[in-house]
């Protein structure tokens, strides 16, 4: 069975093979697990900005339609490779609290931070096919010679203090060349 849990995000995967469940099942550091399968891992900031954010991110975060998060988008790259698209949201209110040090991450890893601080909380995951009519599909191709017909998702809060941080990794068709 395959459950909703909001907007076409889904608890549970199938139709995967081993290899794709093996990865985006991974509820560790994804940041940890990219770096021992690479000689030169690195973080690449898109952007970093203040925005309204996607419709199905508004119910997870609590926010209404006019409220500003900081958005955060990075590519995480092996080997001069593109393998993950990341798409991070914080509610503005939670910028001087719990996530005040986030908005200067630069070229670091969010993961190293989050996985760091055995104080964090992570909720269950939610996966989604993202196809070429969602907002994140374009963003995550741009750095790809061919784009796919999808590219497969996932997402989960994490939390501190009561304030919330919504991650969601975009799984690049190369982080598969990579062994488990």
């Amino acid at each position: 069975m395959n459950k909703i849990c909001s907007q076409g995000w889904y608890s549970t995967l199938i139709s995967l093979s081993y290899h794709q469940r093996n990865w985006l099942q991974d509820r560790g550091s994804l940041t940890r697990r990219i770096q021992s399968r690479c000689s030169n891992f690195y973080v690449k900031p898109v952007v970093q900005s203040l925005q309204r954010i996607y419709g199905d991110e508004l119910n997870v975060m609590g926010l209404r339609s006019n409220e500003l998060a900081m958005v955060r988008e990075v590519y995480l790259y092996c080997n001069s490779v593109p393998v993950i698209f990341a798409h991070s949201v914080i509610a503005r209110k939670d910028l001087c609290g719990s996530w005040r040090g986030l908005s200067k991450l630069g070229n670091k890893s969010l993961g190293t931070v989050l996985f760091s601080n055995p104080r964090i909380t992570r909720t269950p995951l939610e996966y989604k096919r993202i196809k070429p009519s969602h907002l994140l599909y374009g963003r995550a191709c741009a750095k790809l010679p061919q784009k796919p017909a999808y590219l497969w998702a996932r997402r989960s809060l994490f939390n501190l203090h009561g304030q919330s941080i919504l991650v969601t990794e975009v799984f690049l068709p190369t982080l598969l060349d990579l062994p488990l």
